[in-house]
């Protein structure tokens, strides 16, 4: 939790809090609390996550990149600078079209 603290009050880069890896999807909790979580996201290209649901609503903003999000069965591609919300317990999945940077907002209802 110190490295969450560590971001308080302070102006920051959000895509220079983390940096991307070859072959892989890597995070960083900006904010964690029982009422939700702000997470980043790195994903190099051609990776992604699997269909699943979750049980919140859930923004997703592209910082950097592009993205292909799946929303029941629906294509969406997200750039930099735009953002999608994922319906609860509806199913999903994310693919890097290009490396790319997300900002995931989930608030727990």
């Amino acid at each position: 939790m110190s490295e969450v603290n560590d971001l308080l009050a302070q102006t920051l880069d959000l895509n220079g809090l983390l940096d991307y890896q070859d072959g892989a999807v890597v995070s960083r909790t900006i904010i964690k609390k029982d009422t939700g979580t702000v997470t980043l996201f790195a994903f190099d290209k051609g990776e992604g996550l699997s269909e699943h649901t979750a049980p919140f609503d859930a923004l997703v903003q592209i910082t950097d990149g592009e993205a292909a999000i799946t929303i029941a069965g629906e294509e969406h591609r997200v750039k930099a600078g735009q953002f999608i919300i994922m319906p609860a317990d509806q199913p999903h999945s994310l693919k890097a079209i290009t490396r790319y940077k997300m900002l995931l907002v989930m608030i727990k209802q």
